[in-house]
């Protein structure tokens, strides 16, 4: 993406984030890439947590990862982000009573909604799940320029050079970022790294990503364990 660091209190958000300073160690969907997944474990827990409609999203969910993990990149990402565009945008104050509440895939396919981050999150973790390298994939805040707001998406670089793909909730067809004139990049993030986007290019390096609060308190949340309960159904 192209675009340059804005003041960030001077940008109404429709996705809370913050940038502060806590550890925070690289992670997959289990904390390690192409980690085995007990899915009899997992498909029977999301059902009891939040019943038979999120069993048959989390059984669907794992028919993607059967069926995509010898694609190619370029179906992986189309088939993950078609999938989880499907889920309803929801604030986070209204379904987790938590003006900055960033839920796990769990969750997320859980409640079947979530917003902007979750969306973003969400596919990050299932294309790690699907073997696509972390250091092709970027969590990245931007300004939604038509909405005046903060917004989250997903950047999926080729190589290192390549204009990113974006994976968003709001446009649904993924797009390169040079045909995302709406959105002007703040600052983007992988597992193991930081870059805020003040000059044109993939962006400054800024240090670890472990400066990312949020990212620290859902390596935690990861998997079924502990999973949160919503304060609204949305089925």
């Amino acid at each position: 993406m192209i675009g340059r660091l804005y003041p960030l209190k001077n940008i109404r958000k429709v996705c809370q984030f913050k940038l502060t300073v806590l550890g925070l160690s690289v992670f997959c969907l289990y904390a390690a890439p192409k980690k085995e997944l007990d899915s009899i474990h997992i498909t029977q827990t999301i059902e009891s947590q939040y019943g038979e409609r999120a069993g048959k999203r989390i059984r669907a969910w794992f028919k993607i990862l059967d069926e995509a993990k010898d694609l190619q990149d370029s179906d992986k990402i189309l088939m993950v982000n078609n999938f989880f565009n499907l889920f309803h945008f929801v604030d986070d104050i209204k379904l987790w009573g938590n003006k900055n509440y960033w839920a796990t895939p769990m969750e997320f396919i859980g409640v079947s909604g979530g917003d902007c981050e979750d969306f973003s999150i969400a596919k990050y973790f299932t294309l790690l799940q699907l073997g696509v390298s972390e250091d092709k994939l970027r969590i990245t805040m931007v300004k939604a320029t038509t909405v005046n707001q903060y917004h989250m998406v997903l950047a999926y670089y080729e190589t290192p050079s390549s204009i990113p793909l974006v994976l968003d909730n709001l446009d649904k067809q993924i797009k390169p970022a040079t045909q995302r004139t709406d959105l002007l990049p703040v600052y983007s993030f992988n597992g193991r790294q930081l870059w805020l986007n003040k000059e044109k290019g993939r962006g400054v390096l800024a240090g670890s990503s472990s400066k990312l609060a949020k990212w620290n308190d859902l390596q935690h949340r990861l998997g079924v364990e502990r999973l949160n309960q919503p304060k609204i159904k949305l089925e």
